[in-house]
């Protein structure tokens, strides 16, 4: 009876996925929010708990975030990584402050204290790559100057999870600075090993993995990434990264086939954490943090766009694609989510998850639209205020002029290319 409640739950759970996300595709959205959304429904003080089978969506949640991380990692060579991480560092560190400190300071002031702080930091300071590569699709952005630039940064974001994560599993663990600084340091340290190895010999992993037989390879890739994974977090490193260090390691045409083989369970098991995060938060719980939500994505959203734009700027982009890298940036999503998972997992703070799920919600919503419409607003406040400030002048001196017409901009030279 066990049984069959548990198939009727899960595969109950599997079909209602399966319809949202064809719903999201139709609408051309991102199908997180109703992953999210679902996961609310299902889980404690939702509409229908679930019971037999909560266990087992527990165990895929993790393989999700295992995933993920993998497919992550899958997409960077460790040669990419370091030339990255020298030419564009700045931007990175710009991104870091500004987007990072306004998750810190609202968690200290609402009394959680410095590990919580730590932990909603990195929630408000990571934009979602998948959400974002949708959007520059989806747009037509893909080919633009500016894309570079907007791909730099989220690659920088990732390189800094592989430090981030560990941090934060040490400090979750040891619960205060003091108590988990030996685990960060045995963090730290295998983390930046397992990233020299994959520096000095990731042709040879890649060469091991090999194989022209898709099932050997998918046996090899996963059983190999699920085995790092489990070590990485019994020395306290976090299992998502070592599944990204497994991924920057293997390169080439296994790389490629890895990816093209493990999409389909990416995207499966990444739907589960969701649905799985969603069970963990009650939605009683949302209403009291739903104010510091709005606040905190409101603040990260000038934010992300003001990076964008700074970034862009000293990429020597014109105008127009400086406001659209920004507004690009905007929206968060599964990595947010697997920060604050980590936090909700250990106990950490009762509010920290609803917060998170209603930042994420707010965020993975708004960042396509302001991808779509920070350009022209910007553009339009800014020939508008400089349409006001030119009038005294001409007033002044008498002369008369041709008002500007709604809109206009100052043409911009650009001759590197279209920007």
């Amino acid at each position: 009876m066990h049984s069959a409640v548990f198939l009727i739950e899960f595969g109950a759970i599997l079909l209602g996925l399966g319809l949202l996300g064809r719903f999201a595709g139709r609408l051309r959205f991102s199908p997180i929010p109703l992953y999210l959304l679902a996961g609310l429904a299902f889980g404690e003080g939702g509409l229908l708990p679930l019971g037999a089978s909560e266990e087992f969506v527990a165990i895929g949640a993790e393989i999700g975030v295992i995933l993920l991380l993998l497919m992550l990692g899958l997409e960077y060579t460790a040669s990419d990584l370091v030339s990255n991480l020298k030419t564009q560092y700045p931007a990175g560190l710009v991104d870091a402050t500004l987007n990072a400190l306004p998750g810190a300071l609202m968690a200290l002031l609402l009394g959680w204290g410095p590990v919580a702080a730590v932990v909603l930091a990195g929630v408000t300071w990571v934009s979602s790559s998948g959400v974002i590569a949708k959007v520059l699709g989806d747009l037509g952005r893909l080919g633009n100057r500016e894309t570079p630039v907007v791909l730099s940064i989220l690659v920088l974001e990732d390189l800094s999870m592989a430090v981030y994560l560990p941090i934060v599993t040490a400090l979750l663990a040891g619960s205060g600075l003091a108590a988990g600084s030996v685990t960060l340091a045995i963090a730290l340290g295998v983390a930046g090993l397992v990233l020299l190895l994959a520096v000095r010999f990731g042709r040879h992993i890649s060469r091991f993995v090999s194989s022209d037989d898709p099932e050997k390879l998918l046996l090899v890739v996963l059983g190999l990434t699920l085995l790092v994974a489990g070590v990485a977090q019994q020395l306290q490193v976090s299992a998502a990264v070592g599944a990204f260090l497994v991924g920057i390691a293997l390169s080439g045409e296994v790389a490629e086939g890895a990816h093209h083989l493990l999409a389909p369970l990416r995207d499966l098991f990444a739907a589960v954490f969701f649905v799985f995060f969603g069970l963990h938060t009650n939605p009683a719980d949302i209403p009291p943090v739903l104010l510091p939500a709005l606040a905190l994505a409101a603040v990260t959203t000038l934010t992300k766009i003001a990076t964008g734009y700074w970034a862009a700027k000293r990429a020597g982009i014109s105008a127009k694609g400086r406001w659209r890298a920004g507004g690009t940036l905007v929206a968060r999503g599964e990595f947010s989510i697997v920060i604050a998972g980590l936090a909700v997992t250990a106990g950490t703070e009762a509010s920290l998850g609803p917060l998170a799920t209603a930042y994420v919600l707010i965020l993975v919503i708004l960042g396509p639209l302001s991808a779509r419409w920070t350009e022209p607003l910007a553009l339009r406040l800014t020939a508008r205020r400089t349409r006001q400030s030119a009038e005294p002048t001409r007033q002044d001196t008498g002369k008369a002029s041709v008002p500007a017409p709604r809109g206009a901009v100052e043409p911009h030279h650009d001759t590197a290319g279209p920007s």
